[in-house]
């Protein structure tokens, strides 16, 4: 089993924020999660069934199976937060055909390319939210 160092010391502080500061956080994530997802898929592939952008979305956790993830803010695993944003599954499984292409197909990216653009409004967005909530406690 693999130690993190400074575990111990995360979880203690972790467990003396305040309920209200968590609250607020939340928001902002949540805030944050819908922003990119609504821009993720405005410039989603929009075939007859329109399946790829119907399967974007974010969730708390872990994605549906079979789902590209842009990637995990926060981590459920030590008490924390985690949003995961998401496209494809079962129902639209060739969502990784159109973002990465494949031998017959050219690659029309839709997913990564607004993370990419976002990321850094995303996390000054939510560490904006945890100032301001910790200024108000």
């Amino acid at each position: 089993m693999t130690r993190v160092e400074g575990l111990d010391r995360f979880q203690r502080r972790w467990a003396a924020i305040p309920e209200n500061i968590k609250i607020n956080v939340r928001a902002a994530m949540e805030d944050a999660a819908n922003d990119l997802v609504e821009e993720i898929w405005a410039r989603a592939p929009y075939g007859e069934t329109g399946r790829v952008a119907a399967s974007i979305g974010w969730t708390w956790g872990e994605a549906p199976a079979g789902t590209l993830t842009i990637g995990k803010v926060g981590g459920t695993e030590y008490g924390a937060m985690r949003i995961t944003i998401y496209a494809g599954g079962d129902e639209a499984f060739y969502a990784k055909f159109h973002e990465f292409g494949t031998v017959n197909m050219p690659a029309r990216p839709f997913f990564y390319p607004v993370w990419r653009a976002r990321r850094r409004s995303v996390k000054s967005k939510i560490s904006r939210s945890i100032s301001k909530a910790f200024k108000e406690s």
